[in-house]
C-alpha cells in the first residue's frame, strides 16, 4: 500500500538531492535512490524536461511503489536557440561522468560574438503515485551569461549564470541566496503551493 506521507526522490545527483531537502516540508519523509536501493542508470531521452522527469519519476514509482519525484533541470540561452535546454548536463560530452568545466568552456565559446546574453534556468518537478496522473510543477529564474566563470559556490553553470537583479554569478551568491530564487526553488514553491504547505 502506497505510504503518501513517504516519497522517494529520483536522483543520483548530491547537489539536487541537498538543494530539495533544505527546502522540502518536514511533513513528507523524502528519501533518497540509496535508501531504497536502487542502483540503475535511467535513460533520459525524452525531448522535453517535462518528458525526462516523468521517465524517472515513474521507473522509481513502479520499483518501489511509493510517490516518486523528479527533478529535470537545465539552462536556455536565448541566443542559442535555448540551447542548451535537456541536454545541459551532456553539452559538451556524450558519453563519460558529465563534465561541468566542459559544458561551461562550450557555452562561453558558442556566444563569442553575441551581445544578447539573455538566459534562463528552468526545473521541471514530477510526482507520480502520489495521485491518478502525474503532477507537474515549473519554475524558472532569468538571468544573463556572464563573460567568464565567477565564484566556488554552486555546480554546473552556476559559474556563468548572473540572476536578474545581481551584479554575481549563482556560485558567488551562496546557497542561501541562490535557494531563495532559483528554479528550483520556484518550482517547490509551485508544488507546496498545491498541496497548501506553507
Amino acid at each position: 500500500m502506497t505510504n503518501r506521507n513517504r516519497w522517494v526522490l529520483a536522483s543520483n545527483n548530491q547537489h539536487k538531492l541537498e538543494e530539495i531537502q533544505v527546502q522540502f516540508p518536514t511533513n513528507i519523509e523524502l528519501l533518497t535512490l540509496n535508501d531504497v536501493g536502487f542502483s540503475e542508470d535511467i535513460i533520459e531521452d525524452a525531448a522535453t524536461f517535462h518528458g525526462n522527469a516523468l521517465i524517472k519519476a515513474k521507473r522509481i514509482n513502479d520499483f518501489t511503489g511509493f510517490p516518486s519525484l523528479a527533478d529535470d533541470s537545465g539552462l536556455c540561452v536565448s541566443a542559442l536557440n535555448n540551447d542548451p535546454g535537456v541536454h545541459s548536463a551532456r553539452y559538451a560530452n556524450q558519453t563519460g561522468p558529465v563534465d561541468h568545466n566542459l559544458n561551461n568552456q562550450k557555452l562561453l565559446s558558442e556566444l563569442e560574438g553575441f551581445s544578447d546574453r539573455t538566459a534562463y534556468f528552468i526545473t521541471v518537478l514530477c510526482l507520480v503515485g502520489f495521485s491518478k496522473e502525474p503532477l507537474y510543477f515549473e519554475g524558472r529564474v532569468w538571468g544573463e551569461i556572464g563573460s567568464k566563470l565567477k565564484g566556488n559556490g554552486g555546480f554546473g553553470y552556476d559559474p556563468l549564470f548572473i540572476p536578474s537583479g545581481y551584479n554575481q554569478s549563482f556560485a558567488e551568491l551562496g546557497s542561501e541566496v541562490k535557494n531563495s530564487l532559483s528554479h528550483r526553488s520556484n518550482a517547490l514553491k509551485e508544488l507546496k503551493k498545491y498541496f497548501k504547505w506553507v
